[in-house]
C-alpha cells in the first residue's frame, strides 16, 4: 500500500534534504509516486535540473553540479579524460560536455542533459583507479590524477595531445601524482612508451 500524499511529500522532501539529488525510480524506490513529484516541481518546492533528475532549489551547487548529475544519470559510469582533469584542478579546459567511461558491451545511455561524450573502458579499467567522491549527494566514481593523466594520453586522438600535456604537467607541479604512479598506469594501459620521453623531460625540468 503507498503511502498518503503527505506521507510522500514529507518523505520526499527529507529524502531530497539528505541525499541532495535523486532519480524518479530512487523516489519509487521509497514509495513516493511520480504524481506527487509532478505537484512539488509545479508549486515550486522541488526542482528538475535535468530530465528524471531532482534536487531542492535552494541546493548548495558546487562547480562539479554537472558530474554529479551525469552520475546520477548514469549510474555505472566513470568520469575521465578531461572531465576528470578538471575536477583534479590538472587543466584550465572546460569541456564541452562530461567525459564518461562505460563498460565495452553496456547500453549506450541517450541523455540530452548534460550533455555526456562516452568512452569504453573494460576488464581492470572499469576498476583501477578509480575512487569514489561524494558530490551534491550523490557518489560519482572518477578516475584518480596518475590514472586521468595516462586515460588522456591513451586517448589523445579524442581530447588532443596538449590537454594530455596539461595533466601531465600540472599534476606533476601540483603533486597530484607521482612518476612512479604514471609509470605503473601506463605500463597497464601500454602507453609508457608514448608517455616516458615527456615524464622524462618535466622530471629533469624540475629538478
Amino acid at each position: 500500500m503507498m503511502p498518503s500524499t503527505s506521507a510522500q511529500r514529507t518523505r520526499a522532501l527529507d529524502l531530497l534534504t539528505a541525499r541532495g539529488m535523486l532519480r524518479l525510480k530512487d523516489f519509487v524506490a521509497e514509495g513516493i509516486g511520480p504524481e506527487t513529484l509532478a505537484r512539488l516541481v509545479r508549486e515550486g518546492a522541488v526542482v528538475r535540473p535535468a530530465r528524471g533528475l531532482y534536487q531542492l532549489p535552494d541546493a548548495q551547487v558546487e562547480a562539479a553540479h554537472t558530474l554529479a548529475e551525469a552520475a546520477a544519470l548514469v549510474p555505472k559510469g566513470i568520469v575521465c579524460l578531461t572531465s576528470a582533469l578538471q575536477y583534479h584542478e590538472m587543466t584550465l579546459q572546460m569541456p564541452a560536455a562530461v567525459w564518461m567511461a562505460i563498460e565495452r558491451t553496456a547500453w549506450r545511455p541517450k541523455i540530452d542533459y548534460p550533455r555526456i561524450r562516452f568512452v569504453r573502458f573494460t576488464g581492470d579499467s572499469l576498476a583501477d583507479g578509480v575512487v569514489r567522491h561524494r558530490i551534491e549527494g550523490v557518489e560519482v566514481p572518477i578516475t584518480d590524477p596518475a590514472r586521468t593523466i595516462v586515460d588522456c594520453f591513451r586517448y589523445r586522438a579524442k581530447v588532443g595531445l596538449d590537454v594530455a600535456m596539461e595533466g601531465l604537467r600540472e599534476g606533476l607541479r601540483r603533486r597530484r601524482c607521482t612518476p612512479d604512479e604514471l609509470w605503473r598506469y601506463a605500463r597497464k594501459a601500454r602507453v609508457w612508451s608514448v608517455m616516458r620521453p615527456y615524464v622524462e623531460a618535466m622530471v629533469s625540468d624540475a629538478a
